[in-house]
């Protein structure tokens, strides 16, 4: 799937990390996990896009990448 501000080049920033967490399937996931995996910067990126969307009540995306990007940088 194509999503807003990742087709440009510039990488996984705030923006293109939200709109796949919020429209993106597996595939869309797994590639987003992939990049954080490899860049910290990428992981500390999805626990601020998490953290402030997870106050809503269908937020359950959000709390999956909040709890997982918690866990990750927690550990290294």
């Amino acid at each position: 799937m194509l999503h807003r501000h990742l087709n440009d080049g510039v990488g996984y920033i705030r923006p293109a990390i939200d709109d796949v967490i919020e429209r993106g399937k597996r595939e869309d996931w797994a590639q987003l996990r992939s990049a954080a995996l490899k860049d910290r910067a990428v992981m500390e990126r999805i626990l601020r896009v998490a953290l402030a969307h997870a106050h809503g009540p269908y937020a359950q995306r959000y709390h999956f990448w909040r709890q997982h990007a918690e866990q990750h940088l927690r550990v290294a």
